[in-house]
């Protein structure tokens, strides 16, 4: 997806069938249970199985495990896919954040994270942090770690930069290949307006 939630981009590498993939159907269906669907993202790294495995991995062990909370490192995901301009990711870290219990407004107020006082201290730091750092990485600064440092540990900062890492290659995956938006997702995005949303907006 590229543009906005209503326009529909063709893949450009087609998807590997699920069916055709019997030995990552325990990845699938962790992933059905977390998120609600198999993401079409994963079906196209599916071309280099040991690549998909690899990334199911890294992905797991950063969205899935750790100390900070994983509502908001979606939102640190949202905030730098915004930042990197990636529309799929956008959508499905919104739903994403909404499934893991963050508030519905808290997701729509996001890029307004700023101003908005339904975010605190501690999380205006980490979604400053992703903007920054997903802009391009030599765009964050001593500053916005002295922030961080106020409010996380050092095992909490590393996890959050590891989102932001993550996503910087989610993004770029997902947009070039013009990964096509799931049905849940896209509804969520839709009913929040979501292509209409802008950093610091």
């Amino acid at each position: 997806m590229k543009g906005d939630l209503n326009e529909m981009t063709k893949p450009r590498i087609p998807s590997v069938p699920r069916d055709q993939l019997p030995d990552f159907e325990p990845m699938f269906q962790l992933l059905e249970g977390s998120m609600g669907y198999v993401p079409n993202n994963f079906l196209s790294m599916a071309h280099w199985p040991e690549l998909l495995t690899a990334f199911g991995g890294i992905g797991a062990t950063i969205l899935q495990t750790g100390d900070v909370d994983r509502g908001l490192k979606q939102l640190v995901a949202m905030v730098a896919s915004a930042a990197n301009g990636c529309h799929y990711c956008q959508a499905h870290t919104s739903h994403s954040a909404h499934n893991l219990g963050v508030p519905q407004e808290k997701v729509e107020a996001v890029f307004e994270f700023e101003s908005s006082s339904l975010f605190s201290d501690a999380e205006r730091a980490a979604l400053r942090l992703a903007w920054h750092a997903a802009l391009q990485p030599n765009a964050s600064s001593d500053s916005d770690f002295v922030a961080l440092k106020e409010h996380y540990s050092d095992r909490e900062i590393v996890e959050m930069v590891s989102v932001i890492a993550l996503f910087g290659f989610l993004n770029r995956w997902s947009d070039t290949m013009g990964s096509e938006l799931e049905p849940l997702p896209q509804a969520f995005a839709e009913s929040i307006d979501l292509s209409a949303r802008k950093l610091g907006s």
